[in-house]
């Protein structure tokens, strides 16, 4: 898979002055062509790198594709077919209960709220597995022990195991290996059974009901954040639809919490529980909770309240059935109504918890000074309200600091079905004096970042999509188009697409980020990252990021943004 990772680079850096985005499509489609799940054992050398090629090769595999087609129509096939991979891959269903899950899905705050659950029974010297996604840097972010992603040699030790015992059971009938998110939610379940943790929280990846998560017959406690509007695609159009997918994870007998809702979703839930069988409670406002003070949170931004409230019903009721003499023998809670959940006096370690809580990407402030670095992830028109109400609360304090001009610089990308253009016009209020748009692709010369490569999606539709919303921002802005975009290309490769003065697009982030910094940034003129050339007429247009006594720039619109954005900016994620 190493030859894979060289061939790329030499198709990326090889680009010939007569090229266009034709070019970098055909890259797309030779990505494709050799990465076949065929070729992955003839490669293999058992490292890191090429576990993540390998684990890679199920994102295009053709056989996983078709499957998803065929499910679509049929999500119960969804979970059938999930248990027959962990079957190959020598697990049972079973052994999921030894792992005292706790299970949480949302729409919006899950992974938050698995973050501050994880953080406060860590503090009770708990013994912890979290799995989440997507990652933001390394793939090993998804599978954590003890808040740390597991190392490189015990993710590659666990891969290979897992990956090894589905191929060996592939056969005439049975020859398809499980796709990309599957394979993760396996080899999770794997490592932490393997490293006899005490507990697991377990984030849904889509939806619910038919979440390859959902499994899991009997966790300890079920928890539903914010929901809103997402994946419509797959969980419905409407909020009602999509909280029927959410209470999915309900399981007869076992408690399960929940934020405040809007009526109509709260309805649904309240159907689901008494249809499965389980209670449900409604998660008290932070502020009603017995605490000398208030709590403290390590997240910032006033969204993060509801997930932390929900946090702390989930360890209380996770550590009240621990703490009984014989859990296995407790009297399981069935429906009597939505309840309100009890407001509990938090302990010292609930309180610890909650306020050194570290969840990277999400309303997340990173100081180079004379750039600030803004990130969330927000990538639905509710998250990204919050993200907007979070990035005004913060930067007044900021700008009053500088001491000087400032200049307002928005970073967006956003992907798959997603309303771009809803999730921009909340952003102009900001006041933004660029925008600027590009791809989730790390850098246009490749450097074989295995863990952030996504074959999926073509690169010229990547680019086809920063130029609408590009054309989105302008409308929003007033401003007129203007009858044609140039492509500004030097030495061949297509460096900015412009329309505007205060609107770019650049291929990659990389290049997005060093234009923004122009050279004012340490971290992003290290010599070892390759400065792309830009044309003279746009050097110009950065004038004022040049003289400006500070630059702040939000990055927003998908984690896989924020994720390309956060390898460049803290190298220590790289590690």
């Amino acid at each position: 898979m190493l030859r894979l990772c060289r061939v790329l680079e030499r198709l990326h850096a090889c680009t010939e002055a007569s090229a266009s985005n034709r070019h970098w499509t055909r890259v797309a489609e030779l990505s494709v062509r050799f990465s076949s799940t065929k070729a992955a054992p003839r490669f293999r050398r058992m490292d890191y790198q090429d576990a993540v090629c390998t684990l890679n090769t199920l994102q295009t595999n053709a056989s996983a594709l078709e499957q998803v087609k065929r499910e679509r129509g049929h999500p119960q096939l969804q979970l059938q077919a999930m248990r027959g991979f962990l079957q190959r891959a020598g697990l049972k269903v079973e052994e999921l209960d030894r792992l005292n899950i706790i299970h949480v899905t949302g729409t919006k705050g899950k992974g938050s709220t698995c973050a501050f659950t994880e953080q406060i029974l860590r503090k009770y010297g708990f013994r912890t597995g979290f799995y989440s996604s997507p990652h933001l840097v390394q793939v090993r972010e998804r599978i954590r022990i003890n808040g740390l992603p597991i190392g490189k040699e015990l993710f590659t030790k666990y891969f290979w195991q897992v990956y090894g015992r589905l191929e060996e059971t592939k056969d005439a009938q049975i020859s398809s290996m499980p796709a990309y998110f599957r394979f993760l939610t396996i080899l999770a379940f794997h490592v932490f059974l393997q490293e006899k943790v005490d507990l697991a929280v377990i984030e849904v990846g889509i939806g619910g009901a038919y979440d390859c998560t959902n499994i899991i017959r009997r966790p300890w406690v079920c928890g539903i954040s914010s929901l809103g509007i997402d994946h419509t695609s797959i969980l419905g159009d409407t909020i009602e639809k999509i909280a029927w997918q959410k209470g999915g994870i309900f399981k007869l007998g076992v408690p399960a919490f929940t934020v405040k809702q809007p009526d109509g979703p709260m309805k649904v839930l309240q159907e689901r529980a008494e249809e499965i069988g389980c209670s449900l409670s409604v998660c008290p406002d932070l502020e009603e909770y017995e605490s000398e003070g208030s709590l403290s949170l390590g997240l910032t931004g006033h969204h993060q309240r509801s997930n932390a409230s929900l946090a702390l019903q989930l360890s209380h009721t996770w550590l009240q059935r621990h703490f009984l003499t014989d859990p296995a023998s407790s009297s399981p809670v069935e429906f009597s109504g939505v309840s309100s959940a009890p407001v509990i006096q938090p302990s010292p370690a609930m309180i610890k918890g909650l306020a050194e809580t570290e969840w990277p990407g999400r309303n997340q402030t990173l100081q180079h000074s004379p750039v600030t670095y803004f990130l969330d992830g927000a990538h639905t028109t509710r998250s990204m309200l919050a993200c907007v109400r979070w990035f005004n609360e913060v930067t007044p304090q900021h700008e009053r600091n500088a001491g000087g001009s400032v200049v307002r610089v928005l970073l967006f990308n956003a992907t798959g079905e997603r309303d771009c253009a809803a999730m921009l016009k909340l952003l102009v209020p900001c006041h933004f004096d660029f925008a600027v748009f590009c791809p989730n692709i790390t850098e246009a010369i490749a450097t074989c970042n295995a863990d952030q490569q996504n074959f999926n999606v073509s690169v010229e539709n990547m680019l086809s999509r920063c130029l609408d919303n590009q054309q989105s921002w302008r409308v929003l802005n007033g401003q007129e188009e203007k009858p044609e975009a140039e492509l500004l290309i030097r030495g061949g490769l297509p460096l900015v697409a412009e329309r505007h003065t205060d609107t770019l697009v650049f291929p990659c982030i990389l290049s997005a980020l060093q234009w923004i910094s122009q050279g004012r940034d340490s971290v992003l003129s290290d010599p070892n990252k390759c400065v792309i050339p830009v044309k003279p007429s746009i050097n110009t247009k950065a004038a004022p990021l040049r003289e400006a006594v500070s630059i702040h720039v939000l990055i927003t619109g998908s984690l896989h943004l924020v994720g390309g954005a956060l390898k460049h900016l803290d190298p220590s994620l790289n590690s």
